[in-house]
């Protein structure tokens, strides 16, 4: 067995709490985070200022827990956790919000009641929430005020009744005055913080040694390596260690002595910005400078008003700022030591020509997936190999094998497959999807990642892992995963499809978009008009990112194999030969 590590000058991983929730860690100096009296504010408001100290945000988490202890109904907070007898799934609530400083505070006081939080895509529709609220058994739901509407139909469809939604408050400046009026009579989080202020005092959580190990703290949906959304299980443990992986990794390069401020410009539903930005900054001290949506001007401006010193983006946003070099250049960005990028590849091209426009910019990328509790390499600021996805984190073993499950060495191709403490529970009552993507080998449990790497060795001497292909078949638009069976689905309950399949094409803007090949009903005209219809069908019911932005090809009949997989592989193929054929850059 070929074994793949971090390099020997990471430190060893140190040992970690696993006895207590992850907000507990975060927040409490006891466990590690900087000192909260030099600390900057975990959380600030890139539109408004705002922003709560440490100690403050543990209180509000307090306050609020025992306010959603009375609403739940929840005699023993420790029952369905250290003890029996009622079930942790009786306590799972739906976060369905745009960013704001409070998103983590309710998910800590959700947790401090034994409870579960299920982070959903602000840019869900009602139908993609409620399928959500629905697989994760959720009894209440914070959201804002500008999704208040998609989220009240989704809670209806759930069955969720409108006393356990509640509002978590946004900057005015996002809010229109129809949905603040349309606000009005329901509860947001400060009012359960001034209610809970009132409230008897909670118990200490009562949790034995490694039973954070155990204890999932968020539900968080990915299609995983292929398929429809499904509920990854994520534990307090797991996010703890991938915490303080990503911290042990960035001492050799970054200088945690002195509090600094970062970008919190991805959504806080993702597992990028919910780990990353949003824990592991603020527990090394660190403010997290949260923005609800992104726009150039306003994004620039926050950089240059917060001096900003580490950017978290995708893609879509780089190729931005490497078009827009004349408008950056009118601010001051020269607090910018570091842009981190994620959730989606990165070209050598781009990295190479950031580095070319903003050569004090220290451009890294990171790999991870929801199911890994987010990163498991990413570039070290002393070792850039432009389009690497950087080396192994510390405690994260990998293997490359081949489709026989041989083991590759480097140099070689073949899927990536990762053991380590930050790889989740599994998934929410799937069992096939389990057995298909965790398997036991040689004594440690792998996750099998359905993406195709290569490892190689820089001029440095350092292993480097390189995302090269998918194996598995999700779409990436902006960062945001889609999958095509989701799709295709919708498609075939038009009246005019036969058959379809969907696959991802380039896009300049948002990296990938997906394209459908539709064999139609007989009697049906494959024109213009047809194509319009469908791409409409899918507009009319799916989120932005899930529309038909490459567009729709009429085909004689989708290839499938004798068992009847759709293979797709053949019709990325068949499109990367048009593209060629057309002069496109792939």
């Amino acid at each position: 067995m070929i074994i793949y590590e971090a390099p020997k000058w990471v430190a060893k991983l140190p040992a970690r709490p696993d006895h207590i929730p992850i907000g507990e860690f975060i927040l409490n100096p006891a466990y590690g985070r900087a000192d909260p009296a030099k600390s900057n504010p975990p959380f600030v408001c890139g539109i408004t200022g705002k922003s709560y100290s440490v100690t403050e945000i543990a209180e509000r988490v307090e306050y609020a827990a025992r306010a959603i202890r009375r609403i739940l109904k929840i005699d023993d907070i420790n029952k369905g956790g250290a003890q029996t007898g009622f079930s942790e799934w009786e306590k799972v609530v739906g976060i369905f919000s745009i960013n704001c400083i409070d998103y983590l505070t309710v998910c800590y006081a959700v947790h401090r009641v034994n409870g579960i939080t299920s982070p959903a895509n602000a840019a869900y529709n009602a139908a993609e929430f409620a399928y959500q609220l629905k697989d994760s058994k959720a009894k209440a739901i914070f959201t804002c005020a500008p999704l208040l509407d998609t989220a009240l139909e989704a809670a209806k469809e759930a069955g969720i009744s409108k006393e356990y939604v509640f509002l978590l408050p946004v900057p005015g400046e996002v809010t229109t005055a129809e949905m603040r009026k349309q606000a009005e009579g329901f509860r947001t989080f400060d009012d359960l913080v001034d209610e809970g202020r009132r409230l008897q005092a909670l118990p200490d959580l009562q949790w034995e040694n490694g039973f954070a190990r155990k204890k999932v703290a968020f539900v968080s949906y990915s299609s995983g390596t292929s398929g429809l959304p499904k509920g990854v299980l994520i534990s307090h443990f797991n996010m703890v260690t991938n915490v303080i992986q990503i911290i042990q990794y960035g001492k050799s390069f970054r200088d945690y002595s002195k509090p600094t401020n970062i970008l919190a410009l991805l959504p806080q539903s993702h597992i990028y910005a919910l780990v990353v930005m949003n824990q592991s900054e603020p527990y090394v001290g660190n403010s997290a400078v949260v923005v609800p949506k992104f726009e150039l001007v306003p994004f620039l401006d926050c950089i240059q008003r917060f001096k900003l010193s580490f950017l978290f983006l995708v893609p879509p946003l780089m190729i931005l700022m490497a078009k827009n070099k004349a408008l950056l250049d009118k601010y001051d960005l020269s607090s910018v030591q570091l842009i981190m990028t994620g959730a989606a590849p990165l070209t050598e091209e781009l990295s190479l020509e950031m580095d070319k426009l903003y050569p004090w910019m220290k451009v890294v990328q990171g790999y991870g997936m929801t199911e890994s509790s987010t990163v498991v390499t990413f570039t070290s600021g002393i070792d850039i190999w432009h389009g690497s996805s950087g080396c192994i984190l510390p405690g994260i073993k990998c293997r490359i094998v081949n489709l026989e499950g041989e083991d590759l060495g480097e140099g070689e191709a073949g899927e990536l497959l990762i053991s380590a403490d930050n790889i989740v529970i599994g998934y929410l009552n799937n069992k096939k999807a389990n057995d298909e993507t965790f398997v036991m080998e040689h004594g440690h449990r792998w996750l099998r990642t359905g993406d195709e790497a290569v490892v190689k060795k820089s001029s440095k001497g350092n292993q480097h892992v390189f995302i090269v292909d998918r194996l598995k078949e999700l779409i990436k638009v902006s960062g945001f995963q889609v999958a095509p069976a989701e799709l295709e689905g919708h498609l075939l309950n038009h009246p005019k499809v036969a058959d379809c399949a969907v696959i991802p094409v380039p896009n300049d803007k948002t990296v990938e978009m997906p394209k459908a090949f539709v064999v139609l009903n007989p009697g049906v005209s494959p024109s213009e008009e047809t194509k319009q219809e469908l791409i409409k069908w899918v507009a009319d019911h799916k989120s932005k990112h899930k529309r038909l932005g490459g567009g729709v090809e009429f085909i004689d009949i989708v290839p499938k194999s004798p068992s009847g997989k759709i293979l797709r592989r053949l019709l990325r193929d068949k499109e990367r030969d048009r593209r060629r054929a057309e002069g496109a850059k792939l």
